[in-house]
């Protein structure tokens, strides 16, 4: 049975599974066999799966699936996980990198031995309405951003008060959200000078995910736009983990958007699940 290195990292409590493009290739992993490697009880256990891949000196390839085999264009928490890691494999040694996602090319950064990073997300369209979507008792507004992969915001009273796999789920596949739905962050102020709460629903794991890192980013701008919160703003994840936002709308765009958080090692091991390589 054949075995493979892999690097289990957490960001702010969005965990992965990251490889060594050196040591195996995209084509290698299908749907199938990435789901056996995040699943939980059977695999390492994971939200995702990323395959780093050095292509310069300082650009490397993030290429990112879901836990259920589904690639995705871009996720934020994994990106503040691949800066880290590809300083530490030595494939970024100075921490200054493009990262090249499917979604376009991150620029990223760290510095020092902590698990901190900064990335720079791609301009996008600030947030808007979705029309026909209405909001529920506990909820004051819905809004929805491209942020790499779609979002919706849902301002609401109580974080703890939500049914969010009920709620999420429902909102996710939403009719008016096209055939590919969308990941649900909901947001909820705490004590003045605190960071905003938040949890998310996120499509292909379909549960809850401790952290969403661009779902934060659609989070602040949606604030921003409301008069609601000022730039930077602050974020607790569900784990208990900071993230921060900065940046600025203009001509109806977020521009100059970074977002730093967290890109732990937790662990590294050998996974000998299956025989197809």
């Amino acid at each position: 049975m054949s075995e493979i290195a892999f690097f289990k990292m957490t960001g702010s409590g969005n965990d992965f599974v990251m490889l060594d493009g050196r040591s195996t290739t995209v084509r290698e992993w299908t749907p199938d066999r990435v789901a056996m490697l995040c699943d939980r009880r059977g695999g390492v256990g994971a939200d995702g799966l990323v395959v780093l891949t050095p292509e310069d000196s300082d650009a490397v390839r993030m290429t990112y699936w879901n836990s259920d085999g589904s690639r995705a264009a871009m996720c934020g928490n994994a990106a503040l996980c691949s800066t880290r890691l590809a300083r530490h494999l030595g494939m970024a040694p100075t921490g200054n990198l493009r990262l090249l996602t499917d979604a376009g090319v991150v620029q990223a950064r760290c510095t020092g031995e902590g698990d901190t990073a900064n990335i720079r997300l791609l301009d996008f369209p600030a947030p808007t309405e979705v029309p026909g979507l209405g909001i529920v008792p506990g909820e004051r507004w819905i809004a929805f951003a491209t942020v790499g992969v779609p979002h919706l915001v849902v301002r609401v009273d109580d974080i703890e008060a939500i049914d969010l796999l009920g709620r999420g789920r429902s909102l996710r596949l939403d009719a008016r959200l096209g055939p590919e739905g969308a990941n649900v962050n909901f947001i909820s102020p705490a004590a003045r000078g605190d960071p905003w709460a938040i949890r998310t629903y996120e499509r292909g794991v379909e549960d809850e995910t401790w952290a969403c890192g661009t779902g934060t980013a659609a989070a602040a701008f949606a604030l921003a736009q409301r008069s609601e919160e000022t730039l930077p703003a602050r974020f607790r994840s569900r784990a208990g983990a900071l993230l921060t936002v900065t940046g600025r709308i203009e001509a109806g765009s977020a521009s100059d958007v970074w977002l730093g958080g967290q890109g732990k090692l937790v662990f590294t091991g050998r996974w000998s699940g299956d025989s197809s390589t």
